[in-house]
């Protein structure tokens, strides 16, 4: 029996629109018509103004605070499934309430497998994300779980600044398997921070660990929300005699101060995704997109195709 393709048909969520109109555009398709209408008590009804019965259909939406844009998610995937959708794929460039991924002390809530029930329970059939802040939320998942990297694109970017002296840097502990695959790819050494935190989004001492002197410093994170760790690391980098500091984030959370703290620091530039729409004004901010890497893969699942081939390393 010959298997059957399904139409693609791409949808996305109001905060999301801009990343799903670009993989759209890379995959020569239109982003479908969606309606959300919002009642005046600030609930809210989605409704899908083209027919999708049979289709596979691919919801763009990054799941960033407020609730607003989970729950336009979970509206989303339902409305889907009573459509008579052949599949339901979330397309989630940033997983939110990721850092609660596990219970660090009594009585907290484990909000990332919080998430991932819902997400199952409205009905979703596959989530493709990126960058997630601990790999092992994949694991919370009864559907597959399509993990993509932010050093797919990257790692060109940093390739094409030609720095001599490199060495690779994360800002904790927590990222130096991230950054470690950074610095065996680039072939060059790491260093870390060792940092002790007050209370969450506060931090006490840091120190690092390993020879920064007159070497051009990339420190690696897979998010920045007040940017009180990473600059603080810049600065340390810097005053213990590096060249320069740059910084890879894949998530551009910048609650403020963040942007005013990226601006006033040591640091030459700060290199996030637009996984979250980023409309702050930060003179030293530079976005890469990564529309083409999900529209790529978009591409991959409905046709079969292996996805790890298109990474540049895991």
């Amino acid at each position: 029996m010959h298997s059957v393709i399904h139409p693609i048909k791409i949808f996305a969520g109001t905060k999301s629109r801009y990343m799903g109109e670009e993989i759209c555009k890379c995959l020569g398709m239109e982003l479908g018509k969606m309606n959300i209408q919002h009642f005046a008590d600030g609930e809210f009804e989605v409704s899908f103004e083209e027919p999708i019965r049979g289709c596979e259909v691919y919801l763009v939406q990054s799941t960033f605070p407020n609730t607003d844009n989970l729950m336009e998610l979970l509206l989303m995937i339902d409305a889907a499934k009573r459509a008579s959708a052949h599949s339901v794929i979330a397309v989630m460039p940033y997983f939110g309430w990721a850092r609660q991924d596990r219970k660090d002390k009594p009585r907290v809530s484990i909000a990332a497998k919080l998430v991932a029930d819902l997400l199952m329970a409205a009905g979703v059939n596959r989530v493709i994300t990126m960058d997630l802040h601990a790999d092992q939320i994949q694991g919370f998942f009864n559907v597959p779980v399509d993990h993509l990297y932010a050093s797919t694109v990257f790692i060109p970017y940093i390739k094409s600044l030609q720095l001599p002296d490199m060495v690779v840097a994360t800002p904790d502990v927590g990222g130096a398997k991230r950054a470690n695959s950074y610095a065996k790819y680039l072939d060059v050494p790491l260093v870390l921070c060792h940092k002790q935190r007050a209370k969450a989004n506060v931090v006490e001492a840091m120190t690092v660990i390993g020879d920064v002197k007159d070497k051009n410093v990339i420190l690696i994170d897979d998010m920045v929300d007040t940017a009180g760790t990473i600059c603080k690391a810049a600065n340390l980098m810097m005053e213990k005699g590096a060249k320069s500091v740059r910084a890879l984030a894949s998530h551009a959370i910048m609650s403020d101060p963040a942007s005013q703290r990226v601006d006033d620091s040591e640091m030459t530039e700060m290199i996030f995704t637009n996984s979250i729409p980023f409309s702050k004004d930060c003179r030293k901010a530079t976005i890469i997109s990564v529309a083409k890497m999900f529209a790529d893969t978009i591409k991959r699942v409905h046709n079969n195709e292996s996805i790890s081939s298109q990474y540049v390393f895991k």
